[in-house]
């Protein structure tokens, strides 16, 4: 189908291109009871005896919808703190799991390193006191871009509110307590990114943009580069700019190279768009070769009708037609100096 496409179009601007030349012719849920009840106290407190009721009711509940718990689930949230000193993982690029179960609100956060020994909920003095409830931390595994893995604490933070800030205090080797402010945002639940409905996409060729990340840095995949879609399904064509990649995997399934020859290229299914799709690429380049893990990102919004196909059958119309007239006027010409 795609083959006759491109057919009727060379046909079609090969005959546009003879007329040109030939004939001159041109053409997001409410807050629990208790928290709305307290809120419109705190609330009702601030209201001068001027102000009328309605107006006191309309900023209680605008509060109220502020704190408003999140439907239980699992979600990925921005973690933010006041200092340097005291932040999530950078192999977390600033985020931890949130999960909400019956209402409570809970995150998982990995830290930097093992210096920090314990979380209090509240301020430094009540955490120093005794009977207080500290928070323990967990080992956690994570893994940074380069494929380097690091044991870390994690700990389990109690959030009481989304989008403001609220007090969590630590203490590290040196056991003293200290204050901070943390903030838990952007909550994003798995799997609720909105999905690109590649049905709504026309079959054909596309160029797209993409991100890697993963590796040493040292190869690299070219962008933007060419993607078909056909039949609701994308696949891409990733040309790396080394020739030492003799395999890649995606979701264990392996793809081999498309040629032998120049840099390794290779044909591989877009699983989602603009969301990290794990991959790994098997390298020769040393004495033994090795799988490297990478994520690719392809980026919805770069997708552009690919123009490639369509200047290749214009040109080739074109040089039909400049052929046909060179070879009219060579005939035409012979034949009137014959005639004389």
């Amino acid at each position: 189908m795609k083959a006759k496409t491109l057919m009727n179009k060379i046909i079609i601007v090969g005959g546009l291109s003879a007329c040109l030349l030939l004939g001159g012719c041109g053409a997001g849920q409410a807050a629990d009871a208790t928290s709305a009840e307290s809120t419109f106290a705190a609330q009702e407190s601030t209201v001068t005896p001027t102000e009328s009721t309605e107006t006191a009711e309309t900023v209680s509940t605008e509060t109220a919808q502020d704190k408003a718990q999140l439907p239980d689930g699992v979600y990925t949230a921005e973690f933010s703190t006041d200092s340097s000193m005291f932040h999530v993982s950078e192999a977390c690029d600033g985020k931890g799991t949130l999960t909400v179960k019956d209402g409570v609100m809970t995150i998982h956060i990995s830290l930097g390193s093992k210096k920090i020994l314990n979380l209090y909920p509240g301020l430094a003095e009540d955490a120093a006191k005794d009977g207080a409830v500290l928070l323990e931390p967990t080992t956690d595994t994570v893994t940074y871009s380069d494929g380097m893995t690091e044991e870390v604490y994690g700990f389990d933070v109690p959030v009481p509110v989304i989008g403001e800030e609220f007090d969590l205090a630590l203490i590290g080797t040196k056991g003293k307590w200290y204050d901070h402010k943390v903030k838990v945002s952007d909550p994003l639940a798995e799997g609720a990114a909105d999905t690109f409905d590649l049905s709504t996409v026309e079959d054909g060729s596309y160029t797209i943009e993409l991100t890697m990340e993963g590796g040493s840095g040292r190869a690299s995949i070219q962008s933007p580069t060419q993607i078909t879609v056909a039949d609701g399904a994308a696949t891409a064509i990733l040309e790396w700019s080394s020739p030492n990649y003799d395999y890649m995997k995606v979701e264990n399934k392996t793809f081999k190279p498309l040629q032998e020859a120049g840099n390794s290229t290779f044909e591989l299914p877009i699983i989602d768009f603009d969301m990290p799709i794990a991959v790994v690429a098997n390298t020769t380049a040393m004495s033994t070769p090795h799988e490297i893990e990478y994520t690719l990102t392809f980026l919805q919004d770069t997708i552009k009708q690919d123009t490639s196909f369509e200047m290749m059958a214009m040109v080739a119309g074109t040089v039909i037609v400049i052929a046909i007239v060179v070879i009219i006027s060579f005939f035409g010409i012979h034949k009137k100096r014959r005639s004389k």
